[in-house]
């Protein structure tokens, strides 16, 4: 172990004895992030498409992930920011890779388009989760900031159908003219139905922006037909 290391580890024991804390990830005592629980935060970057727009995100919605996620965003766990900022980071980087551009031109860096919370939301959190993580990601472009806007207060996406998730998204969304001729990475934290994702990108292009794909920490296991067909068979004894 390094000198800086033991120095890092007696800040963090001197912590626990001011400010006991438990991991967002699994509960052990006297760490915010265990090193176990950090392991599981390493980025495995996966590509797909969310809303028919390319997706790079780092992380599966589930088991430490899920739980240091929902810790960060509904209990004000932000000790876990950097953690999870450092997983965008790795999302973003593996999107501006893939980005192409016309034979001849400069491949400049992509411009970061946030998802805008709710007016409750932010009320409750008193944060932007993603524009947190963004934070901690260190990218060289910093997002422009209220590129997009709610048209309409929409409802907690959680517990909606896809279908369900598409309409209430459906026209709530609109872009900056400034995004006009950018070439934009939609930035969110988690990523399910893609519903979200597409409409950002609706509004976008709808201004003359042009949007190259999204960047998320998670992305919640799309499950095989056979596993959901059989949760909707168990789901009225459930």
């Amino acid at each position: 172990m390094t000198s800086i290391s033991v120095l890092r580890e007696s800040v963090r024991d001197a912590a626990a004895v001011l400010l006991p804390v438990r991991c967002s990830g699994c509960g052990e005592a006297d760490r915010s992030l265990c090193s176990a629980c950090r392991r599981e935060l390493a980025p495995r970057v996966s590509a797909a498409t969310a809303g028919g727009v390319p997706l790079w995100s780092a992380l599966e919605y589930s088991g430490v992930a899920r739980r240091v996620l929902l810790a960060f965003k509904e209990s004000g766990r932000v000790d876990a920011a950097p953690a999870l900022g450092r997983a965008l980071r790795a999302a973003i980087v593996e999107a501006q890779r893939a980005s192409v551009v016309p034979a001849g031109r400069r491949a400049h860096a992509l411009l970061p388009v946030l998802i805008p919370s709710t007016a409750a939301a932010r009320r409750k959190r008193g944060f932007h989760p993603s524009g947190m993580m963004l934070a901690h990601a260190c990218i060289l472009v910093p997002p422009l900031w209220r590129a997009l806007r709610l048209t309409r207060q929409t409802d907690d996406q959680a517990g909606l159908s896809s279908a369900g998730r598409a309409a209430n998204r459906d026209g709530s969304l609109a872009a900056s003219g400034r995004l006009r001729g950018r070439r934009c990475l939609i930035v969110d934290d988690i990523v399910t139905s893609g519903a979200t994702v597409a409409e950002a990108a609706r509004a976008i292009e709808a201004v003359g922006g042009v949007v190259v794909g999204a960047a998320a920490v998670a992305r919640t296991p799309r499950r095989a037909p056979e596993e959901l067909s059989a949760r909707l068979r168990r789901a009225p004894s459930e």
